[in-house]
């Protein structure tokens, strides 16, 4: 999904492609990866302050069990 980043005067300058936001209320952000390192975790924070949404989730597939795959963030 693109969301328009736009500058204070309201003209376009540019977009985020973030993966999935469910009813304006919540960004997930999905990963396949061996390990959710930090930077990963500060790419959900951008994402979530320049969305104006709260709260957000990191989810990781490459895991052993779902629930360990899981990163809650809220801005």
């Amino acid at each position: 999904m693109e969301v328009p980043i736009l500058y204070k005067d309201g003209s376009p300058q540019c977009s985020l492609r973030v993966d999935l936001i469910v009813d304006d209320k919540v960004l997930l952000e999905l990963k396949s990866v061996d390990e959710i390192h930090p930077i990963h975790e500060a790419q959900l924070l951008t994402y979530l302050r320049l969305t104006h949404i709260t709260v957000g989730l990191l989810l990781n597939f490459n895991v052993t069990a779902p629930k360990h795959g899981i990163v809650r963030r809220v801005s």
